[in-house]
């Protein structure tokens, strides 16, 4: 069963929580709060993972703004935060990725990209 997208609960979920870009860290931790209130949450809905990716891509482009000014992200950088923000282990991702990959040993292929969007449930370019 696929479940569908519902713009009313979306936009219940964007008024509760009023997602805008960070340009503070206390902005920041916020942002940081919900995520991990969603990441223990099972079976998010459409609408909350709608959400999940929206408060990552915002607290990302603050992090390197605000932590690292002048560098961009690379997409081994982008599996570890996403690692790192859903407390995955490497062993989590032997089934999708090799350790090589993990480790910055190897580039992602076209292939794992996929994967590793569908296991995060984000856009697979943030990983090419």
């Amino acid at each position: 069963m696929t479940l569908t997208f519902n713009s009313d609960k979306y936009k219940e979920l964007l008024t509760k929580y009023q997602p805008r870009l960070i340009r503070n860290e206390e902005e920041n931790e916020k942002a940081l709060a919900i995520v991990e209130k969603l990441m223990h949450r099972r079976n998010l809905t459409p609408e909350e993972d709608e959400l999940f990716d929206l408060l990552i891509t915002l607290i990302e482009k603050f992090e390197q703004e605000y932590y690292a000014p002048g560098q961009s992200s690379t997409p081994h950088s982008m599996l570890v935060f996403l690692m790192e923000q859903k407390d995955i282990k490497q062993s989590d991702l032997v089934r999708v990725i090799s350790s090589e990959v993990v480790n910055g040993k190897r580039e992602i292929s076209k292939v794992e990209a996929k994967a590793l969007g569908d296991f995060f449930k984000v856009d697979a370019d943030l990983f090419v």
